[in-house]
């Protein structure tokens, strides 16, 4: 049971990695926190749409401290702190936390093209890849990646759906998948068992909206 990670809704997750020299909080794509916990270490912003950049939200995570890693396409985009850039396939040493950019793109769909720039993440923590992927479709450049624990897009409209998300995970194979960016806007409650009905056995896939 991965109990570390939680999503508050769509693709807003919030990592607790107690392995990390002492207890560092990072969040993915803040949206629709209910409460301002001011305790984010690091906040990751995967693109600029306001179901994954909202400065609401921003400022809720917010802990006065909080370092922001962000697509080098969004520069100048307000933050309330300092702010990180990074293109498909840079890495940086954030907080103590290894944070390699995975690029993010659709290949069927004009929402989010390659050119733009958008990124998913692999956060490195207590020895687990954890891949955080953003806005995708199934596209050559996530297939081949590697990870223990993978969170993608299944509510389909603007990124791939169930049955294409299984195809990610049967091929990459992480040891727990955990859907995305369904139920809230787009996709429904059911998206979630449909995406864990696809998996291949062996890979545990958890349902944390």
């Amino acid at each position: 049971m991965i109990d570390f990670i939680s999503i508050n809704a769509h693709s807003s997750i919030r990592i607790a990695c107690e392995h990390v020299a002492g207890e560092k909080i990072i969040y993915a794509d803040p949206f629709k926190l209910t409460d301002a916990p001011h305790d984010a270490d690091i906040v990751l912003i995967t693109h600029e749409h306001y179901d994954h950049y909202s400065p609401e939200d921003i400022a809720k995570a917010d802990s006065g401290n909080t370092l922001y890693v962000m697509p080098a396409a969004m520069e100048g985009k307000p933050v309330p702190g300092k702010a990180i850039y990074m293109q498909p396939g840079d890495s940086a040493i954030v907080c103590g936390v290894q944070i390699c950019a995975v690029p993010s793109y659709n290949v069927n769909k004009p929402m989010h093209q390659k050119q733009y720039g958008w990124l998913g993440y692999i956060v490195e923590v207590g020895g687990r890849r954890i891949y955080i992927a953003g806005d995708t479709d199934v596209n050559d450049d996530i297939l081949q990646l590697r990870a223990d624990i993978a969170m993608v897009p299944v509510g389909g409209t603007y990124t791939m759906d169930a049955p294409e998300a299984a195809q990610l995970i049967n091929a990459v194979r992480p040891a727990v998948a955990i859907p995305t960016h369904y139920g809230d806007i787009v996709g429904t409650p059911a998206d979630g068992e449909h995406f864990r009905s696809l998996v291949d056995s062996g890979i545990e896939v958890q349902l944390l909206i």
